[in-house]
């Protein structure tokens, strides 16, 4: 992609207005990007563990579901923006077609299985490709990206003279979002995923960003691996990152070193026990509902917990470096010592994604189990609203509301100013 920037006309306006990030997950959500289940799905679902999922998925109720999903946060004001959407509107822009076509051609391989002659290699060659790829539709061209396709030809001995073989590597995770990349308070930061089936999702999602003209400020290189569903904003001055089963020390480090949290402190939430799939993610324990408030899974609560995290606290110096200011302090223990109130999920809930909420602003909380959506009305440390959706397709997928959205844009507290 040469083009710093490749956003439609239609959105510019709307794009060009905003300042990006999160500072906070309580401040209101303004621009968050999806990805429907579609195609790259249903090629996931034939074999649903070879895929990472947990269970076999009816993507019919999937495509449901998460319809429901965007209707619920555009209901809340929310502007939404699908990745199929972002790849295939074009309008009129020839340079739009061209940076498609681009990304298609980098999903798409030949492979020739026959002695070959000149007209053999012509069939497997980039121009052949160019040709291909400069007669399809834009639709076309996006299940080409999503769904990495490799043909193998070699000759018939009739009709065209020749035969093709198809295979594909789709991007069967794609409709969690929330993984590519960490939106900080600084702005989006690509992350690098620890499964390597899941890597070319990194591309796909930065040539999004780069045609919304959305900044892409960092991205975490080989030798550390970041996941997005381990990281929460908390505001100005805080924000929570965990390593363990999937994201590493080393690109907290990264992180630090090159100021892309943008925060005073960093609590590194250290998975350092457990390590389960169930609990792949902070996400998947722990949860902010507010700007004091936050959800947590109760059996990794405790020092005497055999599945607790551990905190190491960094701070920024007066030369702007980070420091380890607290070290090993048990997770519940520092969310108390920071001022937040903590309403348990029990295990049967967590295991639900009980935890694994999203946070739309100001105490507003799309979830998916109603266990925890009724514990957390009736809670007496939260005063704000829960709508509850049922997302239990995507969830047969391994992940909720909070892994199938990256929330790009959160409107920031007013600052008060006095008037002299």
């Amino acid at each position: 992609i040469n083009a710093e920037y490749m956003g439609t006309p239609s959105e510019c306006l709307f794009f060009f207005e905003m300042n990006y990030g999160q500072r906070h997950e309580n401040d209101p959500a303004e621009l968050v990007i999806v990805c429907s289940p579609s195609l790259p799905k249903m090629m996931g679902s034939l074999h649903p563990a070879g895929a990472l999922y947990e269970k076999p998925v009816n993507l019919l109720q999937a495509e449901t579901q998460h319809l429901a999903f965007r209707e619920a946060l555009k209901d809340h004001g929310v502007k939404v923006l699908d990745v199929r959407d972002i790849l295939s509107d074009i309008g009129d822009s020839v340079r739009l077609r061209c940076a498609l076509e681009d990304l298609a051609g980098s999903s798409l391989k030949y492979v020739n299985l026959t002695e070959e002659s000149d007209k053999d290699s012509y069939y497997v060659s980039d121009s052949y490709k160019a040709e291909v790829l400069k007669a399809a539709s834009p639709e076309q061209l996006v299940n080409i990206v999503l769904t990495r396709p490799t043909v193998t030809i070699q000759c018939s001995g009739r009709d065209t003279g020749y035969q093709a073989r198809y295979e594909f590597e789709p991007l069967t995770n794609l409709v969690f979002v929330r993984d590519q990349q960490v939106t900080t308070k600084k702005g989006i930061v690509m992350a690098h995923l620890r499964s390597p089936q899941r890597q070319a999702e990194i591309n796909v999602m930065k040539f999004c960003f780069m045609k919304l003209g959305l900044p892409v400020i960092g991205q975490v290189p080989e030798g550390g691996y970041l996941e997005g569903g381990d990281f929460f904003p908390a505001g100005d001055d805080l924000c929570f990152i965990g390593i363990g089963l999937r994201s590493d020390i080393n690109a907290v480090n990264y992180m630090m070193s090159h100021d892309l949290f943008g925060t005073h402190r960093v609590a590194v939430v250290d998975d350092r026990f457990d390590q389960s799939q169930d609990r792949m993610h902070l996400d998947c324990v722990f949860n902010l509902i507010s700007s004091h408030c936050c959800l947590m899974f109760e059996g990794m609560m405790g020092e005497n917990s055999p599945k607790k995290r551990l905190v190491d606290e960094y701070t920024k110096d007066l030369t702007g470096h980070y420091r380890k200011t607290r070290e090993a302090i048990e997770f519940r223990q520092y969310l108390q010592d920071n001022g937040y109130s903590i309403i348990p999920v029990s295990a049967e809930a967590q295991l639900k994604y009980g935890c694994n909420v999203l946070n739309l602003g100001n105490g507003v909380v799309v979830a998916v189990n109603n266990e925890t959506a009724r514990d957390i009305v009736r809670s007496p440390q939260f005063s704000g609203d829960v709508k509850w959706l049922d997302f239990s397709e995507i969830t047969n997928m391994y992940g909720a509301v909070h892994c199938a959205s990256q929330v790009v844009k959160r409107k920031p507290p007013m600052v008060k100013t006095s008037r002299l």
